[in-house]
């Protein structure tokens, strides 16, 4: 698995990105987050029963990424057309403010090495990018355990004071 320090893998590939008739898919590249700090968060499948409560999570707090300039990407290995049927049927996945990429040739999530080794879908991995496309923090859930997103905003701001932040650091409280 790809970890601390490493550099973010390059990819190419579909998302889905809107609902509008027309305008639901878009080409989407490491370029889009290129100069900011980045958050991607991957799922098993679609149109299953923990992804759309982490996924509207993410989307709940999209405004404090925003606020921290962070790009927010979603990520698993259904299709454009699969996230585009999802978020028609989904009511917590309509308004969506953030990509969904199509990892369907597993390119991105083998090259990070965040495929499940049975079941060959991604795990609820979570890696926060710096600037610079490095790898900054990585958080790996199993398939069954949703992850918190809260705690990606905390670790997100941790890392955005470059200073040493203690055990249970808050944005506000003082670094070491």
């Amino acid at each position: 698995m790809l970890g601390i320090g490493q550099k973010f893998p390059e990819y190419k590939m579909q998302a889905c990105v809107s609902l509008e008739k027309g305008k639901e898919f878009t080409e989407a590249s490491q370029k889009d987050a290129k100069g900011k700090w980045a958050v991607y968060f991957f799922w098993p499948l679609d149109f299953t029963f923990v992804c759309p409560t982490e996924i509207a999570e993410f989307n709940k707090e999209l405004k404090n990424f925003q606020a921290r300039e962070a790009q927010l990407f979603g990520v698993s290995c259904d299709s454009h057309f699969v996230h585009l049927a999802w978020r028609n049927n989904h009511p917590d996945l309509k308004n969506l403010g953030f990509p969904m990429l199509a990892d369907i040739k597993k390119e991105l999530t083998g090259a990070l090495g965040v495929l499940h080794p049975q079941d060959m879908v991604p795990l609820r991995a979570t890696y926060i990018v710096d600037p610079d496309g490095v790898i900054r923090w990585v958080s790996v859930n199993d398939l069954s355990v949703g992850r918190n997103v809260k705690e990606v905003l905390r670790t997100l701001d941790a890392l955005q004071t470059d200073e040493l932040c203690p055990c249970n650091w808050e944005k506000g409280q003082a670094t070491l």
